[in-house]
């Protein structure tokens, strides 16, 4: 199996233009280590399986990320600097959409996107 999570982090925390963005290195896997930070993005992976094979072993792993962007206010600059990065990691958006946390406090804007990449299983 193979993990591009730690390579989406470093990705995220090291860009400059997201972390002015975000108000500091405000990412995380899964979960926020402060419920009251925000904007924030976590993220997780979806699905990682093995999708191609040849002489009985696998050879392409097929992805799915999902990340998510939390805001009190308009989000879109961080929306498209996350687009950014991924496309530049080599994923493709395959869905986004738009949501709102009427019931939380403070009520947050929420942007969900999933991205899919196909890798190379290596030896």
């Amino acid at each position: 199996m193979i993990d591009v999570k730690p390579q989406i982090y470093q990705a995220m925390i090291n860009d400059s233009q997201l972390v002015a963005l975000l108000g500091g290195k405000n990412v995380y896997q899964i979960k926020e280590k402060d419920a009251t930070v925000f904007p924030r993005i976590t993220f997780f992976e979806l699905d990682n399986y093995e999708s191609r094979y040849a002489d009985d072993a696998a050879f392409v792993a097929e992805i799915r990320i999902q990340i998510d962007v939390w805001h009190t206010d308009n989000y879109s600059s961080i929306v498209n600097r996350v687009n950014e990065i991924m496309e530049s990691l080599g994923f493709v958006r395959y869905f986004a959409t738009d949501l709102f946390e009427s019931e939380t406090e403070p009520k947050l804007f929420h942007k969900a996107l999933r991205y899919k990449i196909s890798k190379v299983i290596e030896e």
